[in-house]
């Protein structure tokens, strides 16, 4: 008989699971192994398999094709390769399968239909109470967020010197109370009173932020993991080699079947300096071998970029590094990677003291659309002051800001491009134009669209001219006041009236 527990139908591109009881004692998780083999007619997919606490052994897997499947598990505590099937059903609303790179510098799901991304950052709202954690699902539903970057370890930083709701390994954190607004510096790392066991994971910890990718994946949003960062007090950035692998595997065999997961190997990478370049390099390697459905990879700066060239990362995500411009440079780097480029962090709106958390909302919209009309995609943050120190930017719960409220109609915009995505064309020097993707080769002396940003410019109007015989209707959009004007249509050299105010856009399509 049979010590498998499984499902016998899943969704196309759900997550289906196999478990089994297997040894208690010891240290189930350095101490046993399980594996898994998928098969149908179309793919063939191994994946590792974890302990799941309370003599439990799980592999996960995510079904790419419609049809049968067969699979058999290994473990080194079963006598014998065991064997099953299940059905793989039809995708359901909604389920359009992972985010996949299309194009070189633009986004698709599995099945075809493009993604845009519109993101959001939220660093520990997985670590908060359910009561927030309820209250952040219900602000993301009326958004129009479709990725949020969130840590899988707690933060250790200014506003965040609470205790998360969990920790991943068993052991017990330093004595927080000490800590002050004056003196959290000083407990960076592995700070004295930390008693963990980096061999023992907390499972209830990973079990409840796979509930949050779950809840977010209902939501249509894509979670984007920042797997490790610098801002810890209780040793998890300062782990050695065999501790770091130990995580990162078990990471990967639990989320990786979900089909919403992007991976962040770090939020600033280049702040955790008890890491190497190699170390990186090892994740990333990792990632390419051990995740078996090639889930975006990433990795995000402070100050010093990684070399978004290597071959393991499938997108740029970038920090500005410069004090003024972050949207600005969009193009330049889609010409140096040749990827997509996701600015997940053009600074934060709000009125904290630093630097960075402190932009108007003004100022937000318009990096979102100057990094859109240069062919990239942008991530919003927001970092308001709150008696209570719940900023959006670590905590979730509310937001307070005007930017996010004005994203649906431009990610309303974005979806209607023809095509995979918008490129920047540089067509006369004093404004930001875009237009669909071209490949080489294939370029037209008249495109068929283009979006034209204005930024904090203020033309009353503007002359357009592309040939004498192609007909073309003009909208003017307010991008603050949310206003989209239907002009008509228009052939040869034709005026647009704009009413000398910042934050205009122009959008010129042929009518066909």
């Amino acid at each position: 008989m049979s010590r498998l527990s499984y499902q016998k139908k899943a969704e196309r591109w759900d997550v289906w699971e196999v478990s089994c009881h297997g040894p208690e004692e010891g240290n189930p998780f350095a101490e046993h192994w399980m594996k898994g083999s998928f098969s149908c007619d179309k793919e063939t997919v191994d994946a590792d398999g974890f302990y799941d606490g309370g003599g439990i052994y799980k592999v996960r897997f995510m079904p790419s094709y419609e049809g049968e499947y067969t699979f058999k598990v290994t473990a080194d505590f079963l006598e014998e390769e065991e064997c099953g099937s299940f059905s793989s059903m039809p995708a359901g609303a909604g389920n359009h399968g992972p985010v996949r790179v299309a194009d070189t510098y633009h986004f698709a799901y599995e099945d075809g239909t493009p993604y845009y991304s519109i993101g959001t950052t939220c660093y520990v709202w997985d670590l908060q109470s359910d009561e927030r954690i309820a209250q952040t699902l219900e602000t993301l539903r009326n958004s129009a967020f479709n990725k949020i970057r969130f840590c899988i370890f707690p933060k250790h930083y200014d506003y965040n010197l609470g205790e998360p709701r969990s920790y991943p390994y068993e052991g017990t954190p330093m004595d927080s109370s000490v800590l002050t607004k004056e003196n959290f510096w000083d407990y960076v790392g592995n700070a004295q009173g930390n008693d963990w066991d980096f061999y023992r994971f907390n499972t209830e910890h990973f079990r409840h932020i796979e509930k949050c990718i779950l809840a977010l994946r209902d939501l249509g949003i894509e979670a984007d993991l920042i797997v490790m960062h610098p801002y810890d007090r209780w040793g998890f950035s300062a782990m050695n080699k065999e501790q770091d692998d130990h995580y990162w595997k078990y990471v990967i065999a639990r989320f990786s079947s979900y089909r919403n997961v992007w991976w962040s190997l770090a939020n600033e990478f280049d702040l955790m300096k008890s890491k190497t370049e190699e170390d990186w390099e090892r994740y990333g390697a990792m990632l390419v071998e051990k995740d078996p459905y090639h889930h975006l990879r990433s990795i995000h700066n402070c100050m010093r970029m990684y070399d978004h060239s290597r071959p393991w990362i499938t997108h740029c995500s970038i920090q500005r590094v410069d004090l003024y411009k972050s949207s600005e440079l969009v193009d330049e780097w889609r010409e140096k990677f040749h990827k997509p480029v996701v600015m997940d962090e053009i600074a934060y709106e709000g009125n904290i003291q630093h630097g960075w958390g402190n932009i108007s909302g003004e100022e937000m919209l318009r990096r979102f659309w100057e990094a859109v009309c240069r062919g990239g995609y942008p991530g919003h943050g927001e970092t308001y002051m709150n008696p209570d120190d719940i900023l959006w930017w670590s905590h979730g719960g509310k937001l307070h800001g005007e930017s996010y409220k004005r994203f649906g109609l431009l990610h309303a915009i974005m979806s209607e491009t023809p095509g995979s995505g918008l490129m920047p064309y540089k067509r006369v020097w004093d404004e930001v134009c875009a237009v669909p993707e071209e490949k080489e080769g294939e370029e037209k002396a008249v495109k068929d669209y283009y979006l034209i940003y204005y930024s904090f410019m203020r033309p009353s109007f503007r002359d357009f001219c592309f040939d004498e015989e192609t007909p073309f209707r003009v909208k003017v959009i307010d991008t603050w006041d949310m206003t989209v004007e239907d002009r008509g249509v228009f052939c040869g050299k034709f005026r647009v009236e704009l009413p000398g105010k910042p934050y205009m856009a122009v959008q010129i399509k042929k009518e066909q």
